[in-house]
């Protein structure tokens, strides 16, 4: 299943958005945060040289109904708030798409990650488009679960061919030799091999064409 890494540039009236801007050099964590239909319930971690004038302004913000300051260091504060302007994570929530936590926002760009099928990543980005979000791809990496893609016995036959080098350049172990390791017929090893490689090769094709990145542009 593909894991999409997103920059999202936030309108310049949601609060989050205002503050990170007004102090770039801050950084704004998201650790939790739950969506209701008009609200949002969140927990940030701040990290900010200036960490008092962060906390007055956010005490001033319009779009915050309530924060409390759960913990406070020198730089840094663990805050709980309630939002009006939760539009990131109603995108994420309307989508279907799992919320994985944290998001860092920094001057007003959040960087998440998504794991989700590709009809979902697609709504995300309607979602996106709905809300008057920009966001750029910033990469796509495939993660494939080898137990559904291949059989306990071509996997136990690719890592004896991967153990006996058989997959190192130049290769140190040739198909005879692999074949004569497992006692099996060498057309039989080639045609395990195949079938196990073209599993392979399929499920990477199918996550790794999951995002076009030009159809998911907001430009």
């Amino acid at each position: 299943m593909p894991t999409a890494r997103l920059a999202v540039t936030l309108p310049e009236d949601v609060w989050i958005a205002d503050l990170s801007s007004r102090y770039p050099d801050a950084t704004f964590r998201v650790l939790a945060a739950l969506p209701d239909d008009e609200t949002g319930v969140g927990l940030v971690e701040i990290t900010a040289a200036d960490l008092e004038a962060v906390l007055s302004r956010l005490d001033r913000t319009a779009g915050v109904r309530v924060f409390e300051v759960l913990h406070r260091g020198d730089d840094r504060a663990l805050v709980q708030f309630e939002t009006d302007d939760p539009l990131l994570l109603l995108s994420v929530r309307n989508s279907r798409a799992p919320f994985e936590p944290p998001v860092t926002i920094v001057d007003g760009v959040a960087d998440l990650e998504i794991t989700a099928s590709r009809d979902r990543l697609s709504s995300l980005a309607e979602q996106f488009r709905t809300f008057g979000l920009e966001f750029d791809v910033r990469s796509v990496r495939t993660s494939m679960d080898p137990e559904s893609v291949v059989s306990d016995r071509q996997r136990d036959l690719l890592e004896t061919a991967v153990e006996l080098g058989y997959y190192d350049t130049p290769r140190t172990c040739t198909l005879t030799a692999l074949a004569e390791h497992l006692g099996i017929a060498k057309s039989t090893a080639s045609e395990r091999l195949h079938r196990a490689e073209s599993a392979i090769v399929r499920a990477f094709v199918s996550d790794a064409s999951v995002v076009d990145e030009r159809a998911h542009s907001t430009e």
